[in-house]
């Protein structure tokens, strides 16, 4: 009778381990052939790790992620680079065909202001590296990270995100429905960092002047010619009147 019920306690052990890994075999296949997302529909797991809103006084975070063969690579965003367009676009979405459709054009990829373009999917097991070949055009930088869409808090595709070369600030994202758009979205953001250097330029001019102006006013002192020093005012021409005479 032991030995009988020793046999079972194993068994039942030996069936539950078996339905466990039937069950996470189960959930994987789900989640890797399940039906394809709707555009902006969260993928699976990105649930538990909410967007991050970066910074916008602090430099754009580093595109880190794999090529479509796997390799590791990176997207330095560093202060005195280059300017980047960030297209944040997906293998399965119908809106995004229209827009890897206009960066394999001709001239399609050479934004206003210069710099470069960059192609950011999630990673691989959201997406399909084979379509991903058939619609990348070649030469165009694509990074698969879903840490970046999490960095840059992406809440829908398409959406791209213009960095600034000179301060590696965002200056410009949102989404978009054509290339038209983008290049409307570009110019705003050339236009803010225009008025904003402008700016910065009269300040610090108006800066520059008024620390003229103070080092003067500390080497006459260091002189001993304070407000009111007669050198300060022109000699009096013989005859001239004194404050308060008549004509």
């Amino acid at each position: 009778m032991t030995i009988l019920v020793a046999t079972e306690t194993v068994l039942l052990i030996l069936l539950a381990v078996l339905v466990a890994g039937l069950l996470r075999s189960h959930a994987e296949i789900l989640r890797r052939l399940g039906p394809p997302r709707g555009e902006g529909e969260p993928a699976p797991g990105d649930e538990a790790l909410p967007p991050t809103r970066h910074d916008e006084s602090a430099p754009a975070p580093d595109i880190a992620g794999t090529t479509l063969d796997g390799a590791a690579v990176q997207i330095g965003m560093r202060p005195g680079g280059e300017p980047t367009l960030l297209a944040f676009l997906s293998s399965g979405c119908e809106t995004c065909l229209g827009f890897w459709r206009s960066l394999a054009e001709r001239g399609a990829t050479a934004i206003p202001g210069g710099g470069r373009v960059v192609a950011v999917t999630k990673d691989r097991s959201h997406e399909s590296p084979a379509r991903l070949r058939d619609l990348a055009p070649a030469g165009l930088p694509l990074v698969m990270s879903s840490a970046a869409w999490r960095d840059y808090g992406v809440p829908t595709t398409p959406y791209f995100v213009y960095v600034d070369g000179a301060t590696a600030e965002i200056h410009g994202e949102g989404a978009a429905g054509g290339w038209p758009q983008v290049i409307s979205l570009l110019r705003d953001a050339l236009d803010d960092v225009a008025v904003a250097t402008a700016s910065e330029r009269g300040s610090a001019a108006g800066g520059g002047h008024r620390e003229r102006v103070a080092r003067a006013d500390r080497e006459l002192a260091s002189a001993g010619i304070g407000p009111g020093h007669p050198s300060l005012y022109p000699t009096r021409l013989p005859g001239a009147a004194e404050d308060g005479d008549g004509a």
